[in-house]
Parts: C-alpha cells; sequence; structure tokens
C-alpha cells in the first residue's frame, strides 16, 4: 500500500491547503488545557486550522512584506499552532520563542534572539500581552505585538496566496546555546518536507499514525520533530504543556493513552522521571500498546534509562521495540536518524579503548561504558572525522559527524562566519560542503552512535572524558541526585582537573554535605580514575538549562569561574580555590 508524503507537494503551504480540501473535518490538532475535566481540550480539523491560519495571515499581509521575521510570544496552546502557520501562509519568517521570563537571563536570550533576528512584529495570545509589552516597553525594542487569539484580528477570506516555493525560509529556529550568542538556523519549506519525510521512511509512520506529547513548540523537537510531522502527513496531533508533564509525568502517558497515540517523543530525563514518579496505581489505568514509536532524543541516551522504562511499563502494554533513540539537531531541521520496531541497540565497549577513540568490545573485568545505536542514516551523506585535520575515520573509530543532505539547512541568519565554519565544512580531500555537527560519534554497520558533544569533551592528563558519563554515574549511585541537574567540567590549576557541581534537595548538617561530598568524589575516583579538584552542592534550579532543557555547562562553569554560584557545600582543592576566590557558602 501506498501511503501518503510530505514531498508529495512542493511547499508546506500547499500540502497543508491539500489536506485542508481533502481531510476538511478530520481533527488536526488538540490541545489539552485541564486533564481532569470533561471539556478540558479544545480540537481544530483541517478545515478549521486552514481558516485560522488565513486568519492571521491576512492580518501579517496588511502589515508585513514577505520575508519579514515574526516573534511568537506564546505559551503552550492553540494560539502558538494557529500564529506558527499564520506566517507560513503569508510568506513571512516565524521566529518561535520562550516567553522572556521573570529572570534577567531568560530576558536577556530572548531580546538577543529579537534584535538577532531583526523583528518587526510579534505575536502572542491574549493571556500574555501585557507580559509581552512590557518587556518590549523594557527592553526598549520599538515594534509592536498584537494577540492573535482575539476577535476580529484578521480576515480569512482576505488571505492572498504568497506564491511559496521550496526554497523560500519558513522560519528561524534558535539554537539552544548561550545566553548572548544564540543563532538563527535558516529552515525553508524543502528542509521541513526533507526532514518529515525522512522521519517517516525510517520510523515507518503513516496517516493513521497520531501524534502526541509535551515539548514545548518552540523547541525542534516539538515543532518539527512532532507537531509538523503530523500535519503533513495529514494526521492528527495531542499536545499538552510541559509544566503539566513536569508536574504529573503520567498524564503524559495518559495523553497517549486517551487520543491512541502511536508517535511521541522526549528527551532521556522524560522517560527517566517517569520510571521513578509514576505509581503503581497510575500504572495500572493506563493502555500503552498503541505507543509504538517512543522516540528518545535530544539528550545522551541512557542504556539505563531505556531498560528501566521498557520493564516498568510493560505491565501497561508498552514493548520494548517501541524503543526508538534517535539523534538530530536543528541545523538538519532536527531528524538525522532513528530505527524502530526492534529493541535498541546497545553496545557495551570498553572505556579506555574509547577515550582513545575506538570502539571494541570490553575485557573481562574492565571498565565499559554502554553505547546507544541511533539507527541508521538514511537521507544523509555522513562522515567520522577527525576533527583537527579532516580526516575521513574509519568505522569503529570515534570522530566528528559531518553530515550533507536536504535536510540542512542553509546557514545561520546573518553570520556569513559562523555559517562557513558550521555548513561550509571539507574533508582533507577537498570532499564538501558538510555540517560539522560538533558532536562526537561513530558508525558501525551504518548505524551511528554518539558518543559526546565535542566542546564538552574533558581532556582530564591525557585522558579524554564525558561529562555526561560523570554526571549519569552520580545520579545512578547516589539517589540524592536522582532527577536533579549537575554537570562536570575542567578547569586550569594549572593542569585540567575536574570540577562537579551538581543540585542536591533536602536540609542537612555540614557534617553531612561533607561526607556526601567526599562519597561523590569517591565514586568519580572509582569509575573514572580522576580526582574532583571541586565539588559544589546547590539549590535545586541553581543549573542554568536551555530551553530545551539542556544542561549550559560552558555558562555553569563562567559562573563558577566569576564566583557566581552560591552553593550549599563547596570542597576545592587550594589551586582551585585560589583560582576562583572564596566561595560564599
Amino acid at each position: 500500500m501506498t501511503h501518503p508524503s510530505p514531498l508529495d507537494e512542493p511547499t508546506a503551504l500547499h500540502l497543508l491547503r491539500r489536506h485542508a480540501a481533502e481531510r476538511p473535518g478530520r481533527a488536526a490538532v488538540t490541545f489539552v488545557h485541564d486533564h481532569d475535566a470533561a471539556d478540558g481540550a479544545r480540537t481544530l480539523d483541517y478545515a478549521a486550522l486552514d481558516a485560522e491560519a488565513r486568519r492571521v495571515a491576512s492580518w501579517l499581509q496588511e502589515r508585513c512584506a514577505p520575508g519579514d521575521r515574526v516573534l511568537l510570544l506564546h505559551p503552550p496552546g492553540l494560539p502558538f499552532v494557529t500564529a506558527f502557520l499564520g506566517c507560513l501562509y503569508a510568506g513571512t519568517v516565524a521566529v518561535p520563542s520562550p516567553m522572556p521570563g521573570q529572570f534577567q537571563y531568560q530576558q536577556r536570550r530572548v531580546t538577543r534572539i529579537a534584535l538577532d533576528a531583526g523583528v518587526g512584529v510579534a505575536l502572542t495570545d491574549s493571556g500574555q500581552l501585557e507580559e509581552a509589552r512590557r518587556w518590549i516597553e523594557t527592553e526598549n525594542l520599538g515594534f509592536t505585538v498584537a494577540a492573535s487569539d482575539t476577535d476580529g484580528f484578521g480576515a480569512a477570506d482576505a488571505w492572498r496566496d504568497p506564491g511559496a516555493t521550496a526554497g523560500d525560509l519558513v522560519l528561524l529556529q534558535y539554537t539552544s546555546g548561550s545566553t548572548g550568542d544564540p543563532k538563527g538556523v535558516m529552515v525553508d519549506h524543502g528542509n521541513l518536507l526533507h526532514n518529515a519525510d525522512s522521519l517517516r521512511r525510517a520510523l515507518g509512520l503513516t496517516e493513521d499514525t497520531n501524534f502526541g506529547g509535551w515539548i514545548p513548540l518552540y523547541h525542534d523537537m516539538g515543532l518539527m520533530g512532532q507537531l509538523l510531522p503530523s500535519l503533513f502527513l495529514g494526521s492528527h496531533c495531542a499536545l499538552m504543556s510541559p509544566m503539566a508533564f513536569l508536574k504529573r509525568p503520567h498524564q503524559w502517558l495518559s495523553l497517549l493513552d486517551r487520543y491512541d497515540v502511536g508517535y511521541s517523543a522526549a528527551p532521556n530525563f522524560a522517560y527517566e522521571l517517569c520510571v521513578r514518579r509514576v505509581t503503581d496505581a497510575q500504572l495500572a489505568g493506563l493502555d500503552l500498546s498503541r505507543w509504538t514509536f517512543a522516540a528518545n532524543g535530544s539528550e545522551p541516551i541512557q542504556a539505563s534509562t531505556l531498560r528501566d522504562f521498557a520493564e516498568r511499563f510493560a505491565p501497561a502494554g508498552f514493548r520494548a521495540e517501541a524503543l526508538a533513540p534517535c539523534y538530530g539537531m536543528a541545523e538538519a531541521t532536527v531528524f538525522v536518524s532513528g530505527l524502530a520496531g526492534r529493541p535498541p541497540r546497545v553496545e557495551p565497549v570498553d572505556s579506555d579503548a574509547l577515550e582513545k577513540h575506538v570502539l571494541q568490545p570490553p575485557l573481562p573485568e574492565g571498565p565499559v561504558r554502554e553505547l546507544v545505536g541511533c539507527g541508521n542514516v538514511p537521507d544523509f551523506d555522513v562522515r567520522i572525522v577527525d576533527p583537527a585535520d579532516g580526516t575521513v575515520l574509519p568505522d569503529g573509530t570515534t570522530g566528528e559527524i559531518w553530515l550533507r543532505g536536504p535536510s540542512v539547512a542553509a546557514g545561520y541568519w546573518g553570520r556569513p562566519d559562523a555559517t562557513e565554519e558550521t555548513f561550509g565544512a571539507r574533508t582533507a580531500d577537498g570532499d564538501g560542503p558538510f555540517l560539522r555537527t560538533g558532536d562526537l560519534g561513530a558508525l558501525v554497520d551504518g548505524e551511528i552512535y554518539v558518543t559526546g558533544r565535542s566542546k564538552d569533551l574533558l581532556i582530564v592528563h591525557g585522558r579524554n572524558l564525558y561529562p555526561q558519563d560523570i554526571e549519569h554515574e552520580l545520579r545512578r549511585r547516589h539517589p540524592e541526585l536522582a532527577t536533579l541537574a549537575g554537570t562536570a567540567f575542567t578547569v586550569p590549576v594549572p593542569q585540567e582537573e575536574v570540577v562537579v557541581l551538581h543540585e542536591i534537595r533536602g536540609r542537612f548538617t555540614d557534617e553531612q554535605y561533607a561526607e556526601l561530598s567526599r562519597a561523590l568524589r569517591t565514586t568519580v575516583y572509582q569509575e573514572f580514575g580522576v580526582r574532583t579538584a571541586g565539588l559544589v552542592l546547590l539549590r535545586p534550579g541553581s543549573v542554568r538549562k536551555t530551553t530545551s532543557g539542556k544542561v549550559q555547562r560552558s555558562e555553569m562553569r563562567r559562573l563558577f569561574l566569576d564566583g557566581a554560584l552560591t552553593p550549599l557545600h563547596a570542597h576545592l582543592e587550594p589551586a582551585v580555590r585560589e583560582l576562583v576566590g572564596e566561595v560564599p557558602a
């Protein structure tokens, strides 16, 4: 049987208009705002979604030229969906963003995004309009903001087809990098459709696959890895608030059960949170047998989490072969690789050999690290490259992952130098251009294994260590740290030495803090063979994260070196204390 493909039409606009004509009454998108109420959800079918998009687009077309950038400042809900599609229908360029938030570093990030994109107008919903206005006035940004969900906002019949082509920009997806230097990835219609089709073929998705989840829609995984593929296939997507998930993780699983969801994606921590916090009583009420594509990506995937999740939710009908470890990034639209329909492939490798960039089976009683396979790479030309000299490396050897293919974006908005550096890479023999992902990994029998980020790699006394391994092992060995954030990095004193920061919940005496600190440092030494020159315990919420939930290791390192942290407890060796000064507790 032949299933429709997103590539059946030249642009996303053509595809969505076709769905509105051919399946007008089919449910397109649902947002659940109250999981306990009978009327706690709102659904738009494809005809209504098309009308809403044309309504918003008509308002934009009166005020913007094609290609103008429109900042989207929405809380979770359908107004974001209709505003984003309104930008697409108008021929303007959407700039999805989180709300400015209450903290200065959050506000600075959104301000930087608005300035970098050259935003001319912003859209939000009626509940956030005053907050958005105050932020624009405080930051002296000078552009207009309007609530797109109010009565009389635009008229669907006044919409004009912008004549979109495959190469027209649809959005700027700002990467989850540092606060001061966000970069907007330029994603066009062709990128979106090729990437959605790649996801469809890799996982076997069809128009009958229902989608759903809680990932924020300003994040590439939520927007391009979940909502848009569903709409491009003519399927249904059920959405909920990220905060609702974080407060009550079982509500995500209940959503999947209630709406017959077959595909839902989340980072590794979400699966871990469900294992720890979903109760037996909540589990007894779930049927997860129809969840056939449980995509796991956006952060390092832990083999132990996959095993624990499959075991915990097997009584609810969940099958291990539904687990679909994936790899991707905004610069490649979102999806690069993944595979479903089989249990995840976990390869135990020799940790010492991995430090020397080689994947080989562990020795008896030797140190072991488990690597999770992220499937084949169907639509990309992939190379594993020595980042120092551009030499292409053989299978089974780790290096930087380089990619080329129709899902790779054109570059960063207004950043020609950064675009050339990241998107214009060439191998030692001149082949290219390739996208330099900044990720380290290896190919084995066509399957990609990601080992870490090149910029996060810790080089300690000639050894190569991955910070996420240290962070994961501490949480695994010490239940007090479970579900909390931490980070590891190095500082020059004068040689590079390891510093660990980690959040801790609860009240402890000074002696108890000191005992825990010793235990954590002992774990690092026993598992990785390096001493910890600094161990800092922090209050929950102290570890900075990106809008997608990734720990900002470089930012935390900067705060540590600047003496800008207020720890509950700090153990610093004399050389580290001399470097950073006295740390207040």
